[in-house]
């Protein structure tokens, strides 16, 4: 098998609209790659993320998961946070496991928490 097939470990969200989700993951920094009207592929470095806009009957107000954005200063992002109102489940700092971070929700309440190294 391809060793580019195998060393994939992609998240794949199930969004209930993807150009809000596109309009919002945009923002941040990721890249589109490949879209069509229920698909995209997104990219930031090396890393994809895929959306898949998908109607789920009673979707969880917020996920039980979040996805780490490494990135070598928090404060821009932070401040974007802040400047589009994102909602914040975790606010900016620095935490006990060397790390300066914060988590916000993506329009489906899925965490993505952008962190740095302290």
């Amino acid at each position: 098998m391809n060793k580019e097939r195998t060393a994939q470990l992609v998240n794949e969200l199930f969004v209930s609209n993807l150009q809000d989700s596109l309009n919002f993951y945009t923002k941040l920094g990721f890249v589109t790659e490949r879209a069509d009207d229920h698909f995209a592929v997104l990219s930031r470095g090396d890393a994809l993320l895929f959306l898949d806009q998908r109607a789920i009957e009673n979707r969880p107000v917020y996920a039980n998961m979040n996805i780490r954005v490494l990135v070598d200063d928090v404060a821009p992002y932070w401040q974007m946070a802040q400047a589009n109102s994102y909602p914040v489940h975790q606010t900016l700092g620095d935490r006990y496991y060397g790390m300066r971070d914060f988590t916000i929700s993506d329009p489906d309440g899925f965490g993505i928490r952008f962190a740095m190294f302290i």
